[in-house]
This record gives C-alpha cells, sequence and structure tokens, in this order.
C-alpha cells in the first residue's frame, strides 16, 4: 500500500471510530444513571425518580441504537482496509471480540427490550433486575473492547507462530495485561463523567427556562455531585494510567509531555509549539523540575525524551502533545465546576444562578471533547505501530489502492453526517423537552411538578 493509501485508510478508521466512541462514552454512564434513578424510586416511592428515568430512557434507547450501528461498521473495516492486521492477531483479537457480543452485547440488547417495552408487563423489582443487567452489560461491553485495546499498547502473554501470527500463550496474561487495569479505570470514569456534563447542561437548560423545575433540579443537583466527586478520582486514576504508560510506552509520554531532549529535572511544558525538524519545543511555557516530580516523583528524576528513541519510532509530537492538553485541560475545568457548586450548594444559590447555569450548558458537550482526546493521545501516540512495538501500521493495512479507499471514505462521511446527523438532532429535540411536560400523561396531578401522595403511588410501573 502507498503511502497516501495508508493515511486514507487510517483517516476513514479514525473518522468512523471517533462517530462510535461518544456513544458508548455516553450510553455506559447513562445506563448506570437509570439504575441508580430505578433504584431511588423502588426505595423512597417519590415519583420525580421514575419521571426522570422515563424521561431519559427514550435518549438512552436513541444513543445505544446509534452506538450499534456505528459500530457494526467498524468490524468490516478490519477486513477490507487491515486484513494484514486482522491475520496477524486474529487468533488473539478475535476470540476478545467474540467475548464481548456474546457476554456483553448479547446482555444488553436482551434486556433493553425489558426496560424499553415490559413497564407495563413486569413487575418493579424485575424491571429493576432489567435495568441493572444493561448498565452491568455496558460494563461488561467496555471490559472487552479495552482489554483489546490495551493489548495492542501492552501485548502480554502471545506467542508468534511460524507464520507470523500472534497466537495465545496465557490468556490470563493476555486479558489483563499491563495497561488495562487503568484504562478500564480511566475510561469507565470518563463516561460517567461525559454523562453527568449531559445531564448537568440539559438541567440547567431547564432551570433557566422554568426556575422551580422539581425535575430539573434533581436531575441538574444528581449530576454535579457526580462530577464533584468523580473528577478528583478521575485526576489520580489519569495520573497512575499516565505512570503505567511510562513505563510501558515511555515514547508516547515523551510526545504528551513534549520532551524532544532527555533531562534531569525535567520542566513540565504546558504550552509551546512542537518543531519535529529542529527537534525542540518552541515558545515553551513551562514550570522547572515539575515534569520531572510528576512523573518520577523526585525534582531532579530523569525523564526520557524522543532523542531517547530511534526516530522512526517517534509519534506525531503536534497532535498527541495538543490532544492530551485539551483532556486534561477539560478535567481540571470539570473540578471547578464541581468545586464551585459545592459553594453554590452551601450558599443555597445552586437553582437560581443563571451565569452558572449557562456555563454548565455549555460544558455540556465537554465530555465528549475529552473522550476523542484521550482517544487521539492513546492512538495517535502509539505510532507508529498497531501492536505497540511488534507490527508497524505500514505493515498491517491491505493491498488496496488510494482511489478505493477516497470512494468508500467519502460515503462514510456523506452517509455519516446525514444519519447521525439526524440521529444528533433528534437526541438535542428530546433534551429540550421539558421532562415535567414530558411525564404530564403519567398523572394529571403532576402538571405543575407536584408529588403524588404515597398511599396513591401503583404497585406497577405506569
Amino acid at each position: 500500500m502507498d503511502t497516501l493509501a495508508l493515511d486514507l485508510a487510517r483517516f476513514q478508521f479514525a473518522f468512523t471510530v471517533a462517530f462510535h466512541i461518544i456513544f458508548p462514552s455516553f450510553t455506559i454512564g447513562l445506563a448506570s444513571y437509570l439504575a441508580v434513578l430505578e433504584g431511588l424510586w423502588l426505595k423512597t416511592n417519590n415519583e420525580k425518580y421514575i419521571q426522570l428515568y422515563k424521561y431519559w430512557l427514550k435518549i438512552f434507547a436513541v444513543s445505544f441504537g446509534m452506538g450499534v450501528v456505528s459500530g457494526i461498521v467498524l468490524s468490516y473495516q478490519f477486513g477490507t482496509n487491515w486484513s494484514v492486521f486482522s491475520d496477524k492477531t486474529g487468533p488473539i483479537l478475535g476470540p476478545l471480540m467474540g467475548y464481548e457480543i456474546l457476554t456483553a452485547f448479547f446482555l444488553e440488547a436482551g434486556f433493553l427490550g425489558v426496560m424499553l417495552f415490559g413497564m407495563q408487563r413486569v413487575g418493579k423489582k424485575l424491571h429493576f433486575a432489567s435495568t441493572c443487567v444493561v448498565a452491568f452489560g455496558t460494563f461488561l461491553s467496555a471490559f472487552w473492547i479495552l482489554s483489546v485495546n490495551s493489548w495492542m499498547q501492552t501485548p502480554a502473554g502471545y506467542a508468534i507462530n511460524e507464520v507470523g501470527q500472534f497466537i495465545p500463550d496465557d490468556w490470563f496474561a493476555i486479558i489483563f495485561n499491563p495497561s488495562f487495569p487503568y484504562r478500564l479505570v480511566h475510561m469507565l470514569l470518563a463516561s460517567y463523567l461525559t454523562t453527568a456534563l449531559v445531564v448537568s447542561a440539559v438541567g440547567a437548560y431547564h432551570l433557566i427556562k422554568a426556575p422551580h423545575n422539581p425535575l430539573a433540579k434533581t436531575m441538574f443537583s444528581m449530576a454535579l455531585w457526580m462530577i464533584t466527586i468523580v473528577t478528583p478520582i478521575q485526576i489520580i486514576a489519569g495520573d497512575l494510567h499516565g505512570l503505567n504508560t511510562l513505563q510501558y510506552q515511555p515514547a508516547k509520554v515523551a510526545a504528551m509531555e513534549g520532551h524532544y531532549q532527555s533531562h534531569d529535572g525535567a520542566p513540565l511544558i504546558l504550552f509551546g509549539i512542537p518543531d519535529d525538524q529542529a527537534k525542540e519545543m518552541r515558545y515553551q511555557v513551562a514550570i522547572p523540575k515539575l515534569g520531572s516530580l510528576i512523573l518520577t516523583h523526585d525534582l531532579n528524576g530523569r525523564v526520557e525524551g524522543l532523542d531517547a528513541f530511534p526516530e522512526s519510532d517517534h509519534p506525531p509530537v503536534s497532535i498527541v502533545f495538543w490532544s492530551f492538553r485539551v483532556m486534561v485541560g477539560i478535567g481540571f475545568a470539570m473540578l471547578m465546576i464541581g468545586l464551585f457548586s459545592l459553594w453554590l450548594r452551601k450558599k443555597g444559590r445552586l437553582y437560581d444562578m443563571p451565569l452558572f447555569h449557562r456555563v454548565c450548558i455549555v460544558f455540556g458537550p465537554a465530555g465528549f471533547v475529552a473522550v476523542l482526546s484521550g482517544w487521539i493521545t492513546t492512538e495517535v501516540g502509539r505510532q507508529p505501530f498497531t501492536v505497540y512495538g511488534l507490527l508497524r501500521t505500514v505493515d498491517s493495512a491491505s493491498p488496496i489502492d488510494a482511489l478505493a479507499i477516497s470512494f468508500s471514505l467519502a460515503a462514510f462521511v456523506v452517509v455519516y453526517l446525514c444519519v447521525f446527523g439526524a440521529g444528533f438532532f433528534y437526541l438535542i429535540r428530546l433534551m429540550r423537552k421539558s421532562p415535567t411536560r414530558y411525564e404530564k400523561s403519567l398523572d394529571p396531578r403532576l402538571a405543575d411538578g407536584a408529588q403524588v401522595p404515597p398511599a396513591s403511588h401503583p404497585n406497577r410501573l405506569t
């Protein structure tokens, strides 16, 4: 495959996976949120929780369907554009992806039907169990997919046969490879934060329109508690993940940090312009020695730069450097939102601060941007390898010409923009509907957000 064909194949996969990744990152968190809402309703018998459940259930169903459709496309590209990669890694990655279908997708899809259509057909506890099973299914799906990706980043438990294929030698080592626990925790927390930002944005939007909307207040408060509690945990998890990456993929960390040269007492480069030709960071704004302290826990610790690795093994520095900073910047912005929300709670002004509500609306999509930035950092930072240190990207592609990929890429762009553009438009319409107005039909007495007295609650979902 020539260079143009390779770049087109890489861009096509990046384009399709970028559309796909935003849906699981949302549905993983939203499934858990739905389980919490239904559990709170069963525990407290408070009608507002089941109203919120039904409000977000339809949004979950649409997002789940769009994620399934976008995910199917990816598997076909392994056979069309990346057949060499599929042949060499198939004995290991094929079973792992098969386990994801058998243990996770079937579980989610089966019980999703009960969630969507069983409200008037099954008991409350069985319906709640179905919601929990779907939430657990999204976790299982993340488990297997991240195991696959992590093995490509830190391969372990494999052998190579006589025809150059990776074959399993130790399945436990393959699944629980060195970077897998860190990636799993990091991604799950990112999913919860992504969902929390969306829920807080929707809640803030409806509070601006109707400041006394009780359902908007509840979803807004719950989302901000999640952001406040989970963001510091995510920052710690991200730091541990970074230290693991330093151990197993030091060239990636050098690109993330913008270090072209190795340093004792390396600075933390906040901003700068990478210059791959001159092998230096121009116009850098840096804090002396802080880079060594973060990476080695020693102010004078040695941090390897890209000069410690062959130039042919260097990842694209500019992309990795900036995508990493976008992800980290959004993370600390979320921390500020969480801390400010605590101050507003203390002052009793969480629901009557329109400026803060507008900030939350603006930050609604920020979780998706952070997830995409983290994915770019991970995948571009692994270059020039598909299996880190063992199989190069240039040796993984199918022998097809650039013209064929150009046509399929153009078709993907047109179809994705039309289909998923319509899907996004529909999701926004659903979110713009007031949760109180949306659920008026449940009970006329709830038209103004009033709660039904506990004695009148039905024994089954309606």
